[in-house]
């Protein structure tokens, strides 16, 4: 599966382009200089003055991304019958990629509103996350499955909640930003001083410090359990580096607010957001293969 591995790294390498370029896009407040999709004021190559060429190659890298999904989605369905996880991988993939399309041009009609953001934004993650599946899977070993250990099975566990809470995090966090509250609250670790906030800016401030916390505490629950119990080496170095960018991605928030929120940090914010994410997805992927739990259960049928 060879070529299904290179094809999904290079949609992978695409997608998560252009989700980023996206960001940058309406992080520099250029994400309605297109205020018509899938056209940009009625062209297919306008004017890229005031800001459009963001907005335009944002779209562009967007084309970009379907031929070669589509060539994911092709060779997968041919090599469907090699693993149990290449099938539900591949609905995903076709699922999500209409999904984000449809809400591309949704975004645009809505005018970024902040809900529109976050459905965009995590629509994207969980696209660029079933496209690492794709590549995971694609180059696992073909060996016998068998039951997978309680140890085993508690550490998928608990990879794939870090995953959800790190995604839930990251969507928050872009309500955050495009809603304007990313300096609602100044200081730590409660806002203006008080615990109990009033307004809506403040209050998803706080609910985004409370679930990034939360995110913390499971990255280091991951990390002790990843490295107190045999676990593969590949696992551990996943788990390792989402942790090391969760606290990176701490220092971030705290630059941010100190400085007032400079376009490059917000940026480099979003980034490490989307690489905390995909960290501990590759983790609990990794660690899906090594406990084969789920080949087990489907040869089990």
């Amino acid at each position: 599966m060879n070529t299904l591995r290179r094809l999904s790294a290079a949609a992978l390498a695409v997608a998560l382009g252009t989700v980023l370029l996206g960001s940058w896009t309406r992080i520099n407040g250029a994400g309605m200089t297109c205020p018509d999709w899938p056209l940009c004021h009625g062209m297919l190559i306008p004017s890229l003055a005031d800001g459009t060429i963001w907005e335009w190659s944002h779209r562009l890298f967007a084309f970009m991304v379907a031929p070669i999904v589509i060539a994911v989605m092709v060779v997968a369905w041919r090599e469907r019958d090699r693993s149990p996880l290449i099938r539900p991988t591949l609905a995903a993939i076709g699922t999500l990629f209409l999904v984000q399309v449809g809400l591309g041009a949704a975004t645009v009609h809505l005018s970024n509103s902040p809900i529109s953001v976050v459905l965009h934004w995590g629509t994207a993650m969980a696209f660029v996350a079933s496209l690492c599946a794709m590549y995971v899977f694609a180059g696992a070993a073909t060996d016998e499955p068998r039951d997978a250990s309680p140890a085993e099975l508690a550490l998928l566990g608990m990879l794939a909640g870090t995953s959800v809470i790190a995604f839930a995090t990251m969507c928050i966090g872009a309500y955050v930003s495009s809603s304007g509250a990313g300096l609602a609250c100044l200081s730590l670790p409660g806002c203006a001083g008080n615990v109990v906030v009033y307004n809506q800016g403040q209050f998803v401030q706080m609910l985004h410090r409370i679930v990034a916390a939360a995110t913390v505490l499971c990255a280091v629950t991951s990390f002790a359990l990843a490295w107190a119990r045999q676990t593969s080496s590949r696992v551990r170095v996943a788990v390792s580096t989402g942790l090391t960018l969760v606290f990176v991605q701490v220092v971030l928030g705290l630059l941010n607010v100190a400085l007032r929120l400079p376009m490059d940090l917000r940026e480099a914010h979003a980034f490490n957001a989307a690489l905390v994410f995909l960290s501990f997805v590759i983790a609990t992927l990794l660690a899906t293969l090594d406990a084969r739990a789920l080949r087990a259960h489907a040869v089990g049928n």
